[in-house]
């Protein structure tokens, strides 16, 4: 992968920012993704944000050889710490746990009043990243579902909510199910979608097993009546492809 040749789960990310953009990638390691987008989407300005020392140094040292240093301002920073109020449109998270994502979403909230997208890739997790969403008026507008060497990976998009009601009809009568599956990924199952929550259910399987074996505990009865619960959602989502 380069600036040249994103991979699968960063250009699916790439699709959802516009030409003209103002952008901001938290994370972006070697800024391969605000190099493609400069160079191929016609963005108009990207920072490139880095926590660590090293991906720093090296997201500097990309820009500068693609000749792009007008365009894009690599920033060494904390989460949004590397923006200020309305200086970006558009913000990309990708390759972090949804958790993270939520944090670094949570703490700059104050930054977020020019954004008008939100695309975010987490490894895992996107329940926590929905349930942020949903808590803080941004209404999904898309997902997208990927397997890229044996990892699947979604990216969940969001615009700015009209309102939570708005939001809550997204996810139809049964709440947990969309926050869980997605609520777009749940209507279109897709083949990676079956694999991914198939893997999930089997996972499950085995923690609740080792349960059963320990100490009954309230917090592991409370663990394994959660565990049942959602081996039920993934049951009743895929009943029709096992029948």
């Amino acid at each position: 992968m380069n600036s040249d040749r994103l991979s699968s789960r960063l250009a699916t990310v790439a699709k959802y920012v516009p030409t003209g953009a103002t952008l901001v990638d938290v994370g972006s390691d070697h800024a391969y993704l605000p190099c493609f987008l400069a160079k191929n989407i016609g963005i108009t300005f990207a920072v490139a944000g880095e926590v660590a020392e090293g991906p720093y140094q090296s997201a500097k040292r990309n820009v500068l050889a693609e000749g792009l240093s007008e365009v894009i301002a690599v920033r060494l920073g904390d989460g949004l710490d590397v923006i200020e109020p309305g200086e970006i449109e558009y913000v990309t998270i990708a390759g972090m746990g949804g958790a993270l994502i939520t944090s670094i979403l949570e703490k700059g909230k104050d930054k977020l009043g020019s954004v008008k997208r939100l695309i975010l890739q987490p490894n895992i997790s996107a329940i926590s990243i929905r349930k942020w969403l949903l808590d803080h008026n941004w209404k999904l507008s898309a997902e997208e579902i990927l397997e890229e060497d044996g990892k699947i990976y979604e990216v969940l998009v969001a615009e700015k909510g009209k309102d939570t009601e708005d939001s809550l009809m997204l996810y139809g009568e049964n709440l947990q199910e969309g926050l869980l599956f997605g609520p777009y990924l749940v209507k279109e199952k897709s083949a990676v979608f079956k694999k991914k929550w198939q893997n999930e259910r089997g996972n499950w399987e085995r923690i609740y097993h080792q349960l059963e074996n320990a100490a009954q505990t309230p917090d592991t009865i409370e663990k394994k009546q959660e565990i049942l619960f959602k081996m039920s959602l993934v049951k009743e989502v895929i009943q029709d492809e096992e029948s």
